[in-house]
């Protein structure tokens, strides 16, 4: 065992006393199922970057609580080996439902109350944020990226600049809310009691609500409406003409973003989605 891989044991050691390292658990490397003297089952969560430890570490302090049993729990972080504890959410993850599927519909159908559970939560104190001009500047950083990287033409890297052009001049129709922003099934996990709990909250933040349906509206809903029609039953409101608009224009986030991670993560099914969506959308 690591030194590295000590600490961690022993910053779990702290808050539960006597711990096991389960193996076979089939979790990527920087999670760690371990189990306690009481047969109680948690999570360790490692992050390479502090940035995203301390952003997940607020979002389960200032937000997740108002998720109740939607969410896993903190049980603490130590900022020493940016680490999350947490508890083990019983049930399946969505991704293993059978496609087309009664389980799956109900799933997005309950991941929609879920959400709308987030977007409700009182934001806190939090400074004053142009929602509007930060997505802007974001839509430059990832035009810039993937211009560098030759995954677009000088044509669509104007093309992406009018667009962040445009979401500057309409700030004023964007809806602000605690956003996941990787609001998708990769991150469900369906109980046994039906209700849809979340994971990964290293994103979570104040930012335009529209954003957290623009991943499943673009990624996961085109060929599957029944699923896009339950999860707005679920979150209780079908988007209107004019947030259906804003939800075409966020696909442009959602493509170059794609492209870029993909390029980068060397998954070619992301860099063609990402493709794929820009071509479209142009």
């Amino acid at each position: 065992m690591t030194t590295a891989e000590d600490g961690l044991l022993a910053f779990a050691h702290r808050q539960l006393g006597p711990v096991t390292s389960l193996p076979g658990s089939g979790l990527p490397p920087h999670l760690r199922l371990l189990a306690a003297t009481d047969d109680q089952r948690y999570i360790l969560k490692r992050h390479k970057d502090p940035n995203r430890f301390r952003a997940e570490a607020r979002a389960y302090t200032a937000w997740v609580p108002h998720l109740g049993e939607h969410a896993p729990r903190l049980i603490s972080a130590d900022p020493e080996t940016l680490s999350l504890l947490l508890t083990v959410l019983p049930g399946q993850p969505v991704t293993q439902l059978p496609e087309r599927s009664a389980a799956e519909r109900h799933a997005h159908y309950a991941a929609g109350h879920t959400l709308r559970l987030l977007h409700q939560a009182p934001p806190g104190p939090h400074p004053n944020t142009d929602i509007a001009a930060y997505l802007a500047e974001r839509m430059r950083w990832w035009a810039a990226r993937a211009h560098l990287a030759t995954l677009i033409s000088p044509a669509e890297l104007r093309t992406l600049h009018t667009w962040a052009d445009t979401l500057t001049a309409t700030a004023a129709a964007l809806d602000s809310a605690i956003c996941h922003l990787d609001y998708q099934p990769r991150n469900w996990i369906l109980t046994p009691s039906g209700t849809v709990a979340v994971l990964d909250f290293e994103h979570t933040r104040l930012d335009a609500r529209i954003r957290d349906f623009a991943r499943l509206e673009h990624r996961h809903w085109k060929d599957a409406p029944r699923l896009r029609a339950a999860f707005f039953d679920g979150y209780g409101h079908h988007p209107n003409p004019a947030e259906q608009g804003q939800l075409e224009r966020f696909g442009v986030l959602e493509a170059i973003t794609a492209l870029v991670r993909g390029y980068q993560s060397g998954d070619p099914q992301l860099l063609a989605h990402g493709r794929t969506l820009l071509t479209h959308l142009r």
